[in-house]
């Protein structure tokens, strides 16, 4: 495919270290740098709204974009109201990447039944479309009610909608019915197969963009990133979405070892059991030439946006920021 010929590069904020009011010279600074985008998680710290809320106020041309808006904990109303504000302050700019999260955060920590994630997914994505195109709305499905919604700020400033997606039913939804697709968790080299299905499902010449947030840790010291990665790695890739999002990638056998540790309780065993060869390939870790050069192999012939997660190292994230977008 002919790649876009804006290449883009986000970084995924707040930045770790800084405080709220640090937020917004910060995304000035990062603009400023060369990245064009501002990603926002939400897990159990801040939301995913406010620091793109503080970000628009840089107004520094950067695209702004939720990574992701959970499609349980905000109800359909509230979360079609919140996508069309983040449009209105950064018209043009923003991007609503909602996605089913996971069950720790949905149920264990909101209260809420984690059912048939699917057909939450599709629901909302569905809703969302007709609400920004500022229809009336009334759904009664399996997994979504609403009765006569209509938004008032519908119209052109609305943003588009990406949808989280692992395994091959979602991500075919994504490419099917979404703007684009956001993946996490995700080697440079499997990015051929999750490519292949988003674009396999898309209509007919479409090229849907994929959104890949990338855990990076900017240090040279292998040990100390491989430590890091392995807990990370093991914290993450035994919730059971992710286990079977790896194993349909072919990592399962690698992966089986520490994960029947860590179901055995054994956390020290299970970090032990994850290879190094996994480690390197799902954490970018190194100086910031290396860092780079293992971002860049994410671009190869896919229209792919990185997006950094900066884990923390002792040094200033903006200069870790600076460092590595400068040796692309």
């Amino acid at each position: 495919m002919t790649r876009p010929a804006t290449l883009r590069y986000g970084m995924t904020v707040p930045l770790g270290g800084l405080s709220a009011t640090e937020q917004l010279t910060a995304a000035r600074k990062l603009a400023a740098a060369g990245y064009t985008d501002l990603w926002s998680s939400e897990v159990s710290g801040p939301d995913c709204f406010t620091p793109l809320a503080i970000a628009a106020a840089a107004d520094a041309g950067l695209r702004l974009g939720t990574a992701i808006a959970s499609v349980y904990t905000r109800g359909p109303g509230l979360l079609a109201q919140s996508g069309a504000m983040l449009g209105a302050i950064a018209p043009g700019r923003a991007i609503l990447g909602i996605g089913v999260a996971s069950p720790a955060i949905v149920q264990q920590w909101n209260g809420l039944p984690y059912e048939q994630p699917y057909q939450r997914a599709r629901g909302m994505l569905r809703f969302l479309r007709s609400a920004f195109a500022g229809e009336r709305v009334t759904v009664d499905s399996e997994t979504l009610t609403v009765e006569g919604f209509r938004l008032d700020l519908a119209g052109q400033d609305c943003p588009p909608v990406y949808l989280a997606a692992l395994r091959e039913q979602m991500l075919r939804l994504a490419g099917r019915e979404a703007d684009g697709v956001i993946v996490n968790w995700l080697a440079a080299d499997d990015m051929d197969t999750v490519d292949s299905v988003v674009r396999g499902a898309a209509p007919a010449g479409a090229v849907p963009e994929v959104v890949v947030r990338l855990i990076v840790v900017p240090t040279d010291d292998a040990d100390r990133a491989r430590a890091l990665g392995r807990r990370l790695i093991a914290a993450y890739l035994t919730v059971p979405a992710y286990a079977a999002f790896h194993d349909w990638l072919g990592r399962g056998d690698q992966l089986a070892t520490m994960q029947q540790r860590w179901a055995d309780g054994d956390r020290r065993g299970a970090l032990a059991a994850v290879p190094d060869s996994v480690v390197d390939d799902l954490i970018i870790h190194g100086t910031p030439q290396e860092c780079a050069e293992h971002i860049e192999r994410y671009r190869r012939d896919h229209n792919v946006t990185p997006v950094l997660a900066l884990q923390p190292v002792g040094r200033d994230p903006l200069d870790v920021a600076r460092e590595i977008i400068a040796a692309r």
